[in-house]
């Protein structure tokens, strides 16, 4: 037994030997020095260099950072990518277990009794009947003489931590859409307001019109025309009603919640976008989760390559038999009942109409595959910032003119409600100064959604405060 000890030991030793396929190394992939729409970018204080995970902070409403803890908690679609984490995790100790024997046993009793008239033996040589007792225990062990299991167990690793990713990626992508519908929302919310100041009005100047034409200063056309731009605001504001309800819904199923046991208080939430810190761009390859999910995957697929390329050598296996045998229980378990056997086997393919050839090629087609989709999303990604800094800092210069706009139409309309109160102008007048002052503030409140909305995605493009040093250690 000492020899066969000594013979397991050095095969297991030896089974740790080289690893054919290629030696994984992460692809280049070109970074610019700095983004080009950075430029006149405000910069955020140097204790908010880098972003932090509760990147919603930034925004410093409470209602957002309170709704944000529910989806972390209660969004179903991220549960579902957490499990499927989990399940990928399992697979690693699957693959692990390939590194150790597999011992089994089947124990079985049995009687056998031959027929006397058997051809090739005479009855007098034949046994009729005999009874056996087995207690067999075989070991079975894959030598991983060219990393093949090693490989397994990598790519088993890899594809973990892409999967731990992609739920760094589903949380971050759901926390930046209840961020821009919750904006959205509360969008529609000022829109509300100004349309509301905007009735008031319209109905005192409705009340001022009817006057006029009861003491016969003002035709009753001017009554029809202030009661129809007063309806057609109220129309506009029960229309806001819509989005509002339906942006409330999407918030409720976002955090987890059936859309009629929530509601959303209606406090007026400032529209200010927050400075967003962005840093290089050689950083964002370290702080967007799904670049890091790709990758992992990059290196799953080099993994791929090696196990291939092993299955054109020999597979061997070390195998061990022992047990007990008897004819009773009363000899079962002497040391005479006792049997074993022990031995390497080797397994090579010597034809196989070049399938392992195209398993092979297939692995390097796939890897290739995923270095380019690698390297494609990075490009998407300095895309994304490229784009919501170009808005943001187009928006801005945008709501300076608007707010200049505003107070060029709040003057307007004041002058001309003035001079039809002195009878110097018609209502015509009065209606076009107030459409224009009603379309600047709306428009105005629009640019502010939209600022709004390039900020939380900004901050989604940036990675949200995740950084690559985040994946679990598998």
């Amino acid at each position: 037994m000492r020899i066969v000890a000594g013979l397991v030991l050095a095969l297991v030793l030896f089974s740790t030997g080289c690893k054919v396929g290629p030696t994984y190394t992460k692809p280049v992939v070109p970074a610019p020095i700095g983004y080009k729409e950075a430029d006149g970018w405000k910069t955020a204080q140097p204790a908010d260099a880098v972003l932090r995970g509760r990147w919603w902070e930034l925004f410093e409403d409470t209602e957002l950072s309170a709704l944000e803890e529910r989806v972390a908690v209660s969004n179903e679609s991220l549960k579902a990518a957490e499990a499927r984490f989990r399940q990928a995790r399992s697979l690693i100790t699957y693959s692990n277990a390939a590194r150790f024997p597999t011992i089994s046993t089947s124990p079985g009793t049995g009687g056998l009794r031959s027929s006397a008239n058997r051809p090739g033996f005479p009855a007098n040589l034949t046994s009729e009947s005999s009874a056996n007792l087995n207690l067999p225990f075989d070991l079975s062990y894959e030598l991983d003489l060219w990393g093949k299991i090693r490989r397994t167990i990598d790519a088993s690793r890899d594809a973990a931590q892409a999967s731990a990713a992609d739920v760094e990626t589903a949380r971050l992508s759901l926390q930046a859409e209840l961020a821009y519908q919750y904006y959205e929302l509360r969008a529609v919310e000022a829109q509300q307001r100004v349309l509301q100041d905007t009735v008031k009005a319209l109905e005192n100047l409705l009340q001022l019109t009817t006057n006029r034409y009861h003491g016969g200063i003002s035709p009753k056309n001017d009554v029809a025309q202030a009661t129809a731009q007063l309806e057609s605001t109220r129309a506009d504001l029960t229309e806001t009603g819509v989005a509002r309800a339906q942006l409330e819904h999407a918030i409720a199923v976002l955090t987890g919640q059936a859309p009629a046991d929530f509601r959303l208080s209606g406090t007026p939430s400032p529209l200010k976008p927050p400075v967003v810190p962005v840093g290089i761009p050689a950083q964002l390859l370290e702080r967007r989760p799904d670049i890091a999910a790709m990758e992992r995957r990059t290196a799953e697929a080099n993994e791929q390559i090696g196990i291939a390329k092993a299955a054109f050598y020999p597979t061997v296996r070390f195998g061990l038999s022992g047990g007990v045998q008897g004819t009773s229980m009363l000899n079962w378990f002497s040391w005479p009942s006792r049997m074993w056997a022990v031995g390497p086997t080797a397994m090579q393919t010597l034809f196989d109409a070049g399938r392992r050839k195209s398993v092979s090629e297939s692995a390097q087609a796939a890897y290739d595959a995923t270095v380019a989709n690698y390297r494609q999303t990075t490009l998407t990604a300095f895309q994304q910032v490229e784009d919501n800094l170009s808005t943001l800092r187009i928006l801005e210069k945008e709501a300076e003119q608007q707010s200049r706009a505003i107070a060029a139409a709040k003057e307007s309309l004041a002058l001309s409600t003035n001079r039809y109160q002195g009878g110097v102008d018609t209502y015509l007048q009065v209606l076009t100064a107030q459409t224009i002052a009603l379309t600047s503030e709306r428009r105005a409140i629009d640019i502010q959604r939209r600022q709004m909305g390039a900020s939380v995605l900004l901050i989604k493009a940036l990675g949200g405060g995740w950084d690559t040093s985040q994946l679990p250690k598998l």
